[in-house]
């Protein structure tokens, strides 16, 4: 038997972090590892005591026709990535490695092609995390550095979830 490799061992974790997420579009996961610990994990959902999406059986962004990608403070959660460094204290992130995983709820497959948006990406440059690792299939996932995001100012207003 072939063992699994470190990055999808966590890339695994940040999936069934993911099946915790109560949004109906797409659920993501986020676990933040800092020297082969995890620190803090987190899931698209709303916040503490209030309704989530699943809950209510509607998305509002979805029920105003709000296109991926625009308007996120119409949207009743918090993202995986602000929940995971809600949690994580701030020594334990610096120079810490984010792994992130998405279901397509529509589909029940892994989503490609993911990024985190502009308000997440604040959070993590902010956070000290160095590096985002994003899922793409069970065997295949995108390294980001998070020092490209802050040379590269362009890439804040990349759209993403």
């Amino acid at each position: 038997m072939e063992r699994i490799s470190k990055t999808n061992y966590y890339l695994d974790i940040a999936q069934t972090v993911a099946s915790r997420s109560t949004c109906l579009r797409r659920m993501y996961g986020a676990i933040i590892v800092k020297n082969d610990v995890i620190v803090s994990t987190g899931y698209c959902g709303a916040p503490r005591g209030r309704q989530n999406c699943s809950d209510m059986g509607y998305c509002l962004r979805e029920k105003m026709n709000i296109p991926r990608g625009e308007r996120y403070e119409m949207c009743r959660s918090v993202h995986s990535e602000a929940n995971a460094i809600i949690a994580a204290p701030r020594e334990l992130m610096l120079g810490a490695t984010m792994y992130q995983a998405c279901i397509d709820v529509s589909t029940g497959g892994l989503a490609v092609d993911i990024d985190s948006c502009q308000m997440c990406k604040k959070l993590v440059i902010n956070s000290g995390i160095e590096t985002v690792i994003y899922r793409n299939t069970p065997d295949t996932f995108r390294i980001a550095q998070v020092s490209d995001w802050i040379a590269d100012d362009d890439s804040l207003g990349k759209i993403g979830y």
